[in-house]
């Protein structure tokens, strides 16, 4: 069941996941073997996929006769076997991540012109990309020329990698990664890469990719400033950003001075579980910029938070509601987004590769697995059946390891098209 489900979300969603590259010789075989990129490539997504952990794995646990069968059913290749787990890292030492940049934004890009995922459109216009940076990697030593580096009186504790990632978020709990830039020093570089300097170069690839997507940013405090602002105000996006007093303290006290004289501005909620008091002031001027204030105090049974937004959405009492339902999706690109790919299989902080360019790969690979993760935990096919019958996703994808390694499941496949809808429940 499981395995069919892979096969039919895959080629429903993604029919041609494939990249161009000249074929691939195995180093570690005298005869010199040759693989498909397609074969390397989804050697490379299974690792990630089906949990394995560590590349030695692909070897000892893919390489049975069925799993081969199934793969070449899957890339339709012909290959004699499943290629060592050194050739997949040498593949991805020789392919640049550009390929992969690629690969993902066709899946992506498939994903919205099929209108998979419009009914999760903030006002129904607008898709959420939450964005937020990540450690990544960490060494003792240097690892590269272009690690960044920890330290305190001049003393270096540790190097490491961090990532800044976009991903388009949903209250179902999606969070599929649409852009990733790498945050690292350029060599002989006299000042450390930083997350809002990561920010501004993935910006420009943004737009480029999705030059007509209606987009709301959701960010948190670090990005309230005025050369951020200027830059969504250039792409024509839409932001909901995190506001803290420290970030913009004069605007920041105009906001509670304007909001006692606003007291039109003020609705008050009740359900169940909480009570909701939203507040917003509109036209609050910064640089040249113009943005509304929204503020949601929320008292349930075990405590009382508050939270502060600042949009560029016009914000009145007939939307706000669904407006800070929107800026509370952030959190789904730590929750959904980073915490499982840590936590649940992925090992998002394992160095695959001492490689650098390798590493980057691995990344983005880690990136489109959980793509078709997704989809498959969300697809109409096992949505209802992923608590109930499996128990979590991560035994829903222990199974499908069985199932492909031990089953020839490509002989019952069938191509005939089939309509996959996304869940609209968490």
């Amino acid at each position: 069941m499981i395995a069919d489900a892979f096969f039919k979300t895959t080629n429903h969603f993604f029919p041609k996941l494939s990249i161009w590259l000249s074929s691939v010789d195995d180093p570690r075989n005298k005869n010199k073997i040759i693989y498909s990129p397609s074969h390397l490539l989804w050697l490379g997504l299974f690792l990630f996929l089906l949990r394995l952990g560590s590349k030695r794995k692909i070897k000892y646990k893919l390489s049975t006769q069925d799993f081969l069968k199934n793969l070449i059913t899957l890339t339709a290749s012909y290959d004699e076997n499943v290629a060592h787990h050194d050739t997949v890292e040498y593949f991805l030492d020789k392919l640049e991540p550009m390929e992969l940049y690629k690969v993902r934004h066709k899946m992506t890009n498939r994903l919205i012109r099929m209108k998979a995922l419009d009914k999760f459109r903030l006002l129904d216009k607008y898709f959420m990309i939450a964005v937020d940076g990540t450690g990544h990697l960490a060494f003792k030593d240097r690892h590269c020329p272009n690690c960044l580096t920890k330290q305190k009186e001049e003393k270096i504790l540790y190097y490491y990698h961090n990532v800044l990632e976009a991903k388009l978020v949903t209250e179902t709990g999606l969070a599929i990664s649409v852009e990733t830039e790498f945050i690292v020093n350029i060599n002989g570089a006299s000042k450390q890469d930083c997350e809002l300097a990561a920010f501004y170069r993935m910006a420009e690839r943004l737009k480029k990719r999705f030059p007509q997507l209606k987009i709301c940013l959701l960010l948190d405090s670090l990005y309230a400033a005025g050369p951020v602002m200027n830059i969504l105000k250039k792409y024509k996006w839409k932001y909901i950003i995190t506001f803290k007093e420290g970030s913009m303290p004069d605007r920041y006290d105009e906001f509670l001075k304007l909001k006692k004289l606003c007291p039109q501005n003020e609705i008050e909620l009740s359900n169940d579980n909480a009570v909701q008091k939203y507040s917003w002031v509109n036209d609050i001027s910064h640089k040249e910029n113009f943005f509304d204030v929204i503020e949601l105090n929320e008292v349930n049974a075990d405590n009382r938070t508050r939270f502060v937004w600042i949009t560029n959405l016009d914000v009145g009492k007939n939307n706000i509601t669904k407006i800070t339902k929107g800026a509370r999706l952030r959190w789904k690109i730590e929750n959904e987004g980073f915490n499982v790919q840590k936590n649940r299989g992925f090992n998002l902080e394992h160095p695959y590769s001492q490689n650098e360019m390798a590493i980057k790969n691995f990344y983005l690979l880690l990136q489109i697995a959980c793509i078709i993760s997704q989809l498959i935990e969300k697809g109409s096919l096992l949505a209802k059946k992923v608590q109930k019958v499996f128990g979590s996703a991560t035994m829903l994808f222990e199974q499908l390891l069985e199932d492909l390694r031990t089953k020839f499941i490509g002989s019952s496949f069938s191509n005939k098209p089939i309509q996959i809808r996304l869940s609209s429940f968490p």
